[in-house]
């Protein structure tokens, strides 16, 4: 029986040896494939790095683009704005001007009113015979007409 028992110690002990290194082989096994698999995983990584660096790249551009198209807008707008307000100040100065000969006509208009109203009846009837009432300065119904002035009237 001893010897019985000491070939089969002597198997298992082969047979654990054969046990351990195809555990051994397998574990390697494992080990590449798992190796295999994060190279796989890492590379995939990357080219998800490399396409999110890339849209992130034409969302720059883009936006860039966007970004100088605006400011063309802004420049054009401010252009256009500094324009109006020149504009604006010429004719607030043409209102002051117009203005300014308008009340002066007024209080020609209430100094002659006046002064008929004072002369009425002593005024003689040779200055008031020429058909052009314009030239009679004594003639006042062109005075009473409004004076109508637009812009356009101005060339500056």
């Amino acid at each position: 029986m001893a010897s019985s028992s000491g070939t089969s110690s002597g198997s298992t002990l082969i047979h654990n040896s054969g046990s351990e290194e195809d555990l051994q082989a397998l574990m390697d096994l494992r080990k590449r494939k798992r190796m295999i698999s994060n190279r796989e995983s890492a590379r995939r990584s990357r080219m998800r790095k490399q396409q999110h660096l890339d849209e992130l790249t034409a969302q720059v551009a883009q936006l860039r683009t966007e970004n100088h198209q605006i400011i063309t807008r802004v420049n054009i707008t401010t252009q256009q704005y500094l324009s109006i307000e020149s504009e604006n100040s010429i004719l607030r100065a043409q209102v002051g001007e117009l203005s300014h000969r308008l009340q002066s006509l007024d209080e020609i208009v209430t100094f002659l009113n006046a002064s008929n109203c004072v002369f009425g009846a002593g005024v003689s009837n040779t200055f008031t015979e020429p058909n052009d009432s314009l030239l009679n300065p004594l003639n006042l119904s062109y005075l009473s007409q409004p004076i109508m002035a637009t812009a356009d009237m101005f060339q500056y």
